[in-house]
């Protein structure tokens, strides 16, 4: 891969990543507080993240994978997307809202997957070219964080910028994605069925028992994942955060360091433990939530930000590695789309589905809420998926016959992965 394509491909990462954090940490705050929103209409506004994870393996699958170059199609989706955004920025309330951000969650979400096709398919060496570029998209999130937080947007009542910064981001990305190496479709001419699309070729694994425990673990602690993104940023506001969407940023940076010590973290605690620390993680932190405060407390607060890094890494990146590995060369590929649509799509969508009625029954005085009962709702939901996997999870799996009931294979647990 040429300095030209590894540029052109790092451009493309920052903007992808860019668009997406310069709104979406916001958004509960610019609903409740632009739109007079209720916190029941944000979890529906979030909840379009679950549906176009859900349609994205359908538009990947039946159109980008068969008929037109991968470069092309993500062109064109950013350009929509960028007038979608434009809209957002411009509608009245949340009926007018609504169906401007659906259309763009639809849209966007398929793109996730188009640049990292088209960055493997210029790759020579994509385990260690790849790692560089993908970077520059978590750079991209993080800019864009600490951009609201500095312009004083949130604080200022300004948040319609956001979708208007994201949808000029996002025509840029778009017309600069036609001018991307050449992506042509790896699958013209052939049959694609429902089953290829959703990686159900990979529901063998669920023979496996504590790859069982493993899946439905994941679905579940997606759920308290869900009241981070949903309302993270309107709490930190409303609590007297400065530059709340900056400091939130702070999450992105984390996550960079950690996934930089993950192979030191792998070696001394192997897959279940390191599973469960990511789950413990996810209970401190909004513990944490629950008893911060900007006074003496606020260390609290920034310590349930960074917490973000050993959140995400720990459990998400550690669960893709332990799929991978437990797939087999065959399923690898429909396991990660499977794991992916059961996280990102059922386990987010019922998070999502919850959070906003439980911030609702817990609004006090004005447009106050009771943030301590509201976090310790998540806390405990992380808890008791924290305690059910330690009892029922065994970090003795290897690779299970996806054709066949066979039991369950056993290792130690330091090669689990």
């Amino acid at each position: 891969m040429d300095n030209k394509i590894r540029i052109q491909l790092s451009v493309m990462m920052f903007l992808q990543f860019f668009i997406w954090g310069a709104w979406f940490v916001t958004l509960g705050t610019y609903l409740l507080t632009g739109l007079k929103t209720n916190a029941t209409e944000v979890g529906v506004a979030y909840l379009t993240q679950s549906i176009g994870a859900i349609v994205a393996p359908f538009i990947i699958g039946l159109i980008a994978d068969k008929y037109f170059p991968a470069q092309k199609i993500l062109g064109v989706l950013h350009v929509i997307g960028a007038i979608m955004l434009w809209f957002c920025s411009t509608a009245p309330n949340f009926n007018a809202f609504y169906p401007y951000v659906l259309i763009y969650m639809i849209i966007y979400m398929p793109t996730l997957a188009l640049v990292n096709s088209i960055s493997f398919r210029q790759m020579t060496d994509p385990s260690k070219q790849f790692p560089p570029i993908r970077f520059l998209g978590t750079l991209g999130w993080i800019i864009a964080g600490f951009t609201i937080g500095w312009l004083g947007w949130e604080k200022n009542g300004s948040l319609d910028l956001t979708f208007k910064t994201a949808a000029a981001a996002s025509l840029l990305l778009g017309l600069f994605s036609f001018t991307l190496p050449a992506t042509p479709p790896l699958k013209k001419g052939t049959q694609t069925s429902v089953r290829d699309i959703l990686g159900l070729d990979a529901i063998g694994l669920l023979k496996n028992s504590s790859y069982r425990v493993f899946f439905l673990a994941s679905v579940a602690i997606c759920v308290p994942l869900a009241f981070y993104y949903n309302f993270t940023n309107p709490f930190l506001n409303e609590v007297g955060m400065n530059g709340a969407a900056g400091k939130q940023a702070f999450g992105q940076v984390s996550e960079l360091v950690f996934m930089a010590l993950m192979p030191l973290f792998f070696k001394r605690l192997g897959v279940k433990k390191m599973l469960a620390v990511g789950m413990l993680a996810w209970v401190l932190r909004y513990v944490l939530f629950a008893y911060g405060d900007t006074g003496a407390n606020y260390w609290m607060l920034i310590g349930g930000i960074v917490l973000h890094g050993i959140c995400y890494d720990f459990f998400f990146v550690t669960g893709q590695i332990y799929t991978d590995e437990l797939a087999g060369e065959k399923f690898k590929s429909a396991a990660q789309g499977f794991i992916t649509l059961a996280t990102y799509g059922v386990g987010m969508l019922i998070g999502f589905t919850i959070s906003g009625p439980i911030v609702d029954a817990h609004k006090t005085a004005g447009s106050l809420h009771d943030w301590q009962q509201i976090w310790l709702i998540p806390a405990a939901i992380a808890a008791v998926v924290l305690v059910m996997f330690l009892l029922l999870f065994k970090d003795r799996n290897r690779n299970v016959d996806l054709q066949s009931p066979a039991p369950d294979k056993f290792m130690p647990a330091t090669d689990a992965i």
